[in-house]
C-alpha cells in the first residue's frame, strides 16, 4: 500500500511537469536579457531587385514572446497562424498579439511579450529587452522583411536555459523565411494570395527555383545571413541602461557582384 501511495504521488507530480525541452531548467527563477537586432540587407550584399523607393528596403517593429514548450509562434515547415499571416503581409500585430494573449490565459504557456522599434532602413539596429522565467526558458519572434509579399525573419523557441545556468550571450544568423501566404516572387510584387495556403518555408539561393525570384542566386551555395540576433543576459545593476551598440562589419555578407 505504501509502495503503491507512493507511486501514485511520483505519477501525479510528474504529469503536472511541463513538456520539452524547458522542463529541465533549474537556473535561477527570472533572467533578463537585452535583445539586439541588426539588419544586414545592403545593396551590396543582396544587389538583385533591391529596393531603393516606394518603399525602400527597411525592417518592421520586431514582436517577440517569452514562452514554454506549449505555446509555438510560429514554425518551419508547418502552416502560419492568421496572427503571423497578417504580420507578414502587412505588418499589422493584433490579431497575433491575442493569439499569444489566448494563450497566455488557457494554457499559461507564455511569460511575455517583447517589441522592438522598425528599422527605416536595410541596415541597422533596434534593440528592446526580454524577461524569461524558469518554466518558460524559449524565445520566439517575428521581424518582417519590407518591402515583401510575406517574408519575414525570426527565431522559433530559442531556449536560453542550459540545465542550471542561464547563457550568458547567444549570436544567432537569420535567413528570410516565407509564411507561405502570398505567392509573390519579388519584393515589390502585388497582393496575390496562396490559396490552399503553404507551409512556413526558407528562403534560399535556390528556392524558390525562379530567376524572378529576389533572393535568386544560383551560382551560390548559400545566402549570406540577411540580419543577425544578439541576446546578452544583463547582470542586475544593468537593468534598464540601454543595449549596448554592437559593431558588426557589413562586409561579412556581402555578395560578389560579379557572383551575383
Amino acid at each position: 500500500k505504501v509502495i503503491w501511495t507512493l507511486l501514485v504521488t511520483i505519477l501525479g507530480y510528474a504529469s503536472s511537469l511541463p513538456v520539452g525541452d524547458d522542463s529541465i531548467c533549474t537556473a535561477e527563477e527570472l533572467a533578463k536579457y537585452s535583445i539586439i537586432f541588426t539588419g544586414k540587407w545592403s545593396q551590396t550584399a543582396f544587389p538583385k531587385q533591391y529596393p531603393l523607393y516606394r518603399p525602400p528596403a527597411q525592417w518592421s517593429s520586431m514582436l517577440g514572446v517569452t514562452h514554454s514548450s506549449d505555446y509555438s509562434m510560429w514554425k518551419k515547415n508547418e502552416y502560419a497562424s492568421n496572427g503571423v499571416r497578417d504580420f507578414a503581409e502587412k505588418g499589422e500585430a493584433w490579431v497575433l498579439m491575442k493569439e499569444i494573449e489566448e494563450a497566455g490565459e488557457k494554457i499559461q504557456s507564455v511569460h511575455g511579450i517583447f517589441s522592438a522599434p522598425a528599422i527605416s532602413s536595410g541596415t541597422g539596429q533596434t534593440s528592446t529587452e526580454l524577461e524569461v522565467h524558469s518554466r518558460h526558458p524559449l524565445v520566439s519572434f517575428v521581424v518582417r522583411i519590407v518591402p515583401s509579399p510575406d517574408w519575414f525573419v525570426g527565431i522559433d523557441s530559442l531556449n536560453l536555459c542550459e540545465g542550471d545556468h542561464w547563457m550568458e550571450e547567444v549570436s544567432v544568423d537569420l535567413f528570410p523565411y516565407d509564411a507561405g501566404t502570398d505567392s509573390g516572387f519579388t519584393f515589390s510584387s502585388p497582393n496575390f494570395a496562396t490559396i490552399p495556403q503553404d507551409t512556413v518555408t526558407e528562403i534560399t539561393c535556390s528556392s524558390p527555383s525562379h530567376p524572378a525570384n529576389s533572393f535568386y542566386y544560383p551560382r551560390l551555395k548559400i545566402l549570406p545571413p540577411i540580419a543577425q540576433v544578439t541576446m546578452v543576459k544583463l547582470k542586475k545593476n544593468q537593468l534598464g541602461l540601454p543595449a549596448p551598440y554592437l559593431d558588426i562589419p557589413a562586409k561579412s555578407n556581402e555578395i560578389i557582384d560579379s557572383v551575383s
